[in-house]
């Protein structure tokens, strides 16, 4: 992979074979990993009971870390805990008493539990605190690495699909006189408002995100100048009408551009 400005750009094979690896169901991935828990079960008799052990470890954590969430997990748990009991008691080992397996199979359930629930809260943190890093906290919408990471994944499907995507800009002009003469919250107003209206009038595909300070981008996929023009159009237009509505003393300056060849 390379670097370009600081961000990374992974060669077109991986991304093909992401992309492929994400439309494979999740119902798909659960049932081959149960599938490999039968096999394992079946095989542990001639199979060390270490590496049986590991493996059986290893499903639930895999399957909840990537694909799973906590309910799938504990259903993954208790499958795997119950085969691997099963092939204990099916095994050529005799117990001095027949409670003897149930314990461990307990314990071994036990841990596939607080795996599951530890990795999920995890996974849910994790997810939650990526969403933030990504999020303006004053507007609402996405920041200025939210808008890099998206540009970046349009470059790609551009560089594979050979669709043209537009990116719009948009700038408050005289926005400093709005903080000057009614105060940094009444600022804050005018930039949340602006970029609800923006939110409002796009696309569910379309992204809008703030640069910083007053201005502001919107990200418009597998969209040519026609369409994108057509978009634009109604940004200002309803920008226009919110400003004259609320006597604000601002301006919209606004420039697009359709890439035809991802740049």
């Amino acid at each position: 992979r390379g670097w370009t400005s600081g961000y990374p750009i992974y060669s077109l094979p991986l991304l093909v074979i992401s992309e492929y690896l994400q439309k494979v169901p999740r119902a798909l991935w659960i049932l081959m990993g149960l599938v490999f828990v039968a096999l394992v079960g079946i095989k542990s008799l001639p199979m060390s009971a270490d590496v049986s052990y590991w493996i059986f470890y290893l499903i639930p954590v895999f399957l909840v870390t990537w694909f799973s969430t906590r309910w799938v997990g504990i259903m993954i748990s208790t499958i795997c805990a119950f085969t691997l009991f099963i092939a204990d008691i099916s095994s050529w080992i005799t117990y001095s008493r027949l409670t003897i397996p149930y314990w461990p199979a307990i314990a071994r359930l036990g841990s596939f539990l607080i795996l599951t629930f530890t990795l999920s809260s995890l996974k849910s943190a994790l997810r939650n605190e990526k969403e933030f890093s990504r999020m303006d906290p004053l507007t609402g919408v996405g920041n200025r690495r939210y808008f890099f990471e998206l540009a970046e994944m349009e470059i790609h499907r551009s560089l594979r699909y050979k669709h043209p995507f537009t990116i719009i800009y948009i700038d408050i002009d005289d926005f400093k006189a709005i903080n000057d003469s009614f105060g940094h919250s009444k600022g804050d107003h005018v930039l949340r408002a602006v970029a609800q209206t923006i939110q409002e009038e796009i696309r569910s595909t379309d992204k809008v995100a703030r640069l910083g300070g007053d201005e502001f981008v919107v990200l418009l996929p597998e969209t040519g100048f026609e369409a994108a023009e057509v978009i634009s159009s109604k940004i200002r237009r309803v920008s226009v009408e919110i400003t004259q509505r609320e006597a604000w003393p601002i301006t919209f300056s606004m420039g697009g551009v359709t890439f035809t060849g991802p740049p």
